[in-house]
């Protein structure tokens, strides 16, 4: 199939004129039903690489999802932009899930979401034989591998399916899995030669900040007072603490609630409904909370506790700017939250790789280098030059070249690997380096490596400051599958050839967190009118969503009606290129923005603000109130030639104006034929001259105006 197919259904149903990175290449292989793997972040684009090509593949693809809330959600999106789609789960009724297998036999839907427990009974799977199926998509698929951070146990039946549809190609989708995971997702789902699409997980849209846990009450209020009207997800590590902190916030004047699972169904099912629709703008919860919402508009999202390891971290930060505008986070840190992690974990099962994780987030937490390049360099990937966007960024510490110290640790690394086929956790790597007389380290022969003591100069805690440095600007990992042993990265090997230097921060810097205040903006009369043009139109999204009783953000993003801030369409033609508009949304939504966007444009106008298009719609107001042209001139301190250009305009771009008081049919008729013979694109004057004059400059604006409105030009 066509990539264009795909391409005409985007804006068609979607509202978007191009895919974004690598969503067009996971589509076609998805199309071609090769079984493909995607790692994607949260807010990337994941849902699309599956939803385009089952709406345009012959059958329906079967979506499996182990939470109700994102399948409700999803589908009341696809649903909302006219795509066919439904979900099974246990929240249905009988009947309910009748009338969907009915749609399903008789070939009226392109998507079914449905739970692995629903899916994996022999009787629908019976059932699904007798349905055509274009592929089967696994969200959220690390909850199949026992590395994931969320491993459930259902998912690994699913490697049934493979057995029972042995044709059906398979894509995984995940925003969170290292190397283990992805290699296991594939594994357990029985994929033959999968492709992997491992997309970037730079979230550039959201600010990265860590401050001390101290006076968090304190610091959270002065961050709501900046930040009115946005929505935001505040997590806390128990809920004994999210139920204290929404309180403390209501008796501040915000509107908070608190969820956990401690809370009966009705009333979580009530607050989550409640945040979803923008009635309750903030939320305290654990980490409970947020699985499975896709509420594109959270701006931000504040860790009131630190997280247990990097996965949960950077999926609960992913909550925010799912819909790519500037969004923030903050993670506040102590060392006593450190404490009862580690008591909480050492009590788990793997409880040696979960220290090891929590190790990586306490670190990422301490650090005074870029924190992007730190979160990203857990996932594998590397950034070649420090963000901008985090606190440490703002306030760059000092450095020194530390090129000579890294290459001393990746080669002990490298040459205990090659020389005694032996890995090295921390411990022993900076026993190596200081030349310990450790009586196993001799044993094994260490002290014959040529890097043996290459660093005893170096105190072991610097050492261990240095190491986690190195960890986090991505010039080693921790192979956790291996017993939590260092290897040495790609970047690093470049380091350790002497192709690249390395910076240190200094370590008397480790000692105090830097100010993450970020610099205040100046904002403009333009910036300031985009403001209240979108806070006009949230409202108005609002209303709208409760009379149809659906989320904001399923009427409209905030990127959309950001864009409508930016491009201020005013008629239906203007409309349809924001991003985010498709066909079925102008249709539903269209005129009521539009309205308001007019009416917002007038009144600022009047105020004296110069606006693109407001003296066409000033022209108009007129208009509808009966003045001739004369008079709206007049009153406008126009000549009688401009207003009729305004109103000539008006009416191609679709407004209610009566054309046939300046210009009959005969007339409209004959300049359609001077257009046709003159070309489109000639202009007002090429057509008055083809009449050597005769017709006048009225009937030569309508003329035209009419030709592009029904012919389409």
């Amino acid at each position: 199939m066509d990539i264009s197919t795909a391409q005409h259904a985007l804006k068609q149903y979607f509202g978007y004129d191009r895919f974004r990175p690598m969503q067009e290449d996971i589509i076609q292989n998805v199309l071609a039903k090769q079984d493909t793997v995607v790692l994607m972040p949260t807010g990337g684009g994941k849902s699309i690489c599956y939803q385009i090509p089952g709406i345009i593949s012959q059958g329906v693809a079967i979506v499996i999802s182990p939470l109700i809330a994102l399948m409700k959600d999803q589908v009341e999106n696809l649903k909302a932009n006219g795509v066919p789609a439904a979900y099974l789960n246990s929240t249905l009724s009988y009947t309910e899930m009748r009338e969907v297998e009915e749609d399903l036999i008789h070939e009226r839907l392109k998507l079914l979401y449905i739970s692995p427990e629903k899916l994996l009974t022999s009787q629908f799977l019976d059932f699904l034989s007798r349905v055509y199926i274009s592929f089967i998509a696994i969200d959220e698929a690390h909850c199949i591998s026992q590395w994931g951070h969320d491993f459930r146990q259902e998912y690994t039946k699913l490697i049934s399916l493979r057995q029972r549809f042995p044709d059906v190609s398979f894509i995984a989708l995940t925003a969170t899995a290292d190397k283990a995971t992805r290699n296991d997702i594939a594994k357990q789902l029985g994929m033959t030669d999968p492709r992997m699409f491992i997309s970037s997980f730079d979230r550039p849209n959201l600010s990265l900040r860590v401050e001390a846990g101290q006076k968090r009450i304190e610091k959270i209020l002065h961050f709501l007072a900046e930040r009115p009207n946005q929505s935001g997800i505040i997590y806390c590590l128990s809920r004994k603490n999210t139920e204290s902190l929404a309180t403390k916030l209501r008796n501040a004047g915000h509107n908070a609630l608190y969820y956990h699972a401690g809370m009966p169904a009705n009333e979580r099912a009530r607050v989550q409904e409640g945040f979803i629709k923008d009635d309750i703008p903030i939320i305290c919860a654990t980490i409970a909370f947020g699985m499975g919402i896709d509420k594109p508009n959270v701006r931000w999202v504040i860790h009131y506790n630190l997280p247990k390891n990097m996965e949960g971290y950077y999926q609960e930060i992913g909550r925010a700017g799912r819909d790519g505008l500037p969004s923030d986070t903050l993670l506040f840190y102590t060392f006593a939250d450190v404490m009862q992690l580690r008591d909480m974990v050492g009590e788990s099962g793997q409880s040696q790789l979960q220290l090891s994780k929590l190790e990586r987030i306490q670190q990422y937490s301490e650090t005074r280098t870029c924190r992007r390049r730190i979160l990203l360099s857990y996932f594998g990937e590397s950034l070649e030059k420090d963000c901008g966007n985090c606190d440490v960024c703002r306030n760059p510490p000092e450095l020194f070249d530390g090129t000579v110290i890294a290459q001393k640790a990746m080669s002990a690394v490298i040459r205990a690997k090659r020389e005694m086929n032996k890995s090295l956790s921390a411990g022993m790597l900076i026993d190596i380096l200081r030349g310990s007389r450790r009586i196993d380290l001799i044993r094994q022969g260490f002290d014959q490596i040529k890097t043996y003591g290459a660093g005893h100069d170096i105190s072991y805690d610097h050492w261990q400051l240095y190491l986690q440095q190195m960890l986090n600007l991505g010039l080693i990992e921790i192979a956790y599958e291996h017993h939590n042993t260092f290897r040495v990265t790609k970047a690093g090997e470049n380091v350790l050839m002497g192709k690249f230097p390395v910076n240190f921060a200094k370590l008397s810097q480790f000692k105090e967190t830097p100010s993450s205040k970020a610099p205040t903006k100046k904002v403009t009369a333009k910036e300031q009118l985009r403001q209240d043009l979108f806070e006009t139109l949230r409202v108005l999204r609002k209303k709208i969503a409760d009379k149809d009783s659906i989320p904001p953000y399923v009427v409209f993003s905030d990127a959309t009606l950001k864009d409508m801030t930016e491009k201020m369409p005013i008629s239906v033609h203007d409309m349809i290129k924001v991003s985010g508009v498709g066909e079925t949304k102008l249709r539903k939504y269209g005129n009521e923005f539009i309205g308001a966007i007019v009416h917002y444009i007038i009144s600022k106008s009047k105020e004296g603000f110069k606006i693109k298009g407001s003296s066409l719609l000033l022209t108009y107001e007129l208009y509808q109130k009966g003045l001739s042209i004369h008079e709206i001139a007049q009153e406008r301190k126009l000549r009688d030639e401009s207003i009729l250009n305004h109103l000539a305009s008006l009416y191609e771009m679709g407004y209610n104006i009566d054309i046939f008081q300046y210009v009959d049919g005969e007339q409209l008729e004959a300049v359609a034929e001077a257009i046709r013979n003159v070309g489109a694109n000639q202009g007002v004057k090429a057509i008055f001259d083809y009449f050597n004059g005769e017709l006048p400059y009225r009937c030569i604006y309508f003329g035209m105006a009419h030709f592009n409105r029904t012919v389409g030009v």
